[in-house]
């Protein structure tokens, strides 16, 4: 695989390379700055000043929506310190197997039920359906509450990575991508991945069976 050139998003918030970082003390640091870089501040500059103004500002913007969302953030750490893409592969990741089997069935039977539920007319009918839906209303929020507990036990072990990070050589130098775990990052961003969409896929049922 190719070297990618890629945007070093840490870098242009003044933000350590790490796995794992506190996303309201970024939210706390970076929105005052976004705020102070907004385009309408000049938007009585030139033509050249406000070409400049938005270039910043989107820089910024960008930068900050990717460092702050945990699989967006590993993503990008692992693309600049591998300097490729992570591979194409379609293996589920380990820890993650009885949650994607769960998750996969629930939410084809919940689909199911809401489409005998659509064409439901009858009375009895609909109040029998109405039993089995607060039973798949159980069932989604007992599984998101799995994926958060996934999510948390995710979000410890980047913690743990911050140390390994913190104790490699300077970026640039020799040795440091031999000294980083990177198939380790590679498989927490796999990982994340999943929750970040299990989490809606959950999310999306439990509204449409509240309506």
């Amino acid at each position: 695989m190719s070297a990618l050139p890629v945007t070093d998003c840490f870098s242009l918030l003044s933000e350590p390379r790490r796995p794992w970082l506190d996303a309201e003390a970024l939210k706390a640091r970076i929105v005052p700055l976004l705020a102070a870089t907004h385009p309408d501040r000049v938007h009585e500059g030139s033509e050249a000043e406000k070409l400049a103004a938005n270039t910043r500002h989107a820089e910024l913007n960008a930068a900050y929506n990717t460092l702050r969302e945990p699989r967006d953030r590993l993503l990008h750490l692992y693309e600049l310190e591998a300097g490729e893409k992570p591979r194409d592969i379609q293996r589920i990741p380990p820890g993650t197997m009885d949650l994607f089997v769960d998750v996969g069935q629930t939410c084809r039977d919940v689909d199911a039920f809401l489409q005998r539920k659509a064409i439901a007319t009858s009375p009895m009918l609909r109040l029998s359906l109405m039993q089995e839906g607060l039973d798949h209303l159980d069932r989604l929020q007992s599984l998101q509450s799995r994926v958060t507990t996934r999510r948390q036990e995710l979000e410890s072990a980047l913690k743990s990575l911050n140390v390994v990070w913190e104790s490699a050589p300077p970026e640039g130098t020799a040795g440091r991508r031999e000294s980083l775990p990177l198939e380790t990052l590679e498989q927490t961003y796999r990982s994340m991945s999943y929750v970040a969409r299990w989490t809606g896929q959950l999310q999306e049922r439990l509204v449409t069976l509240a309506t």
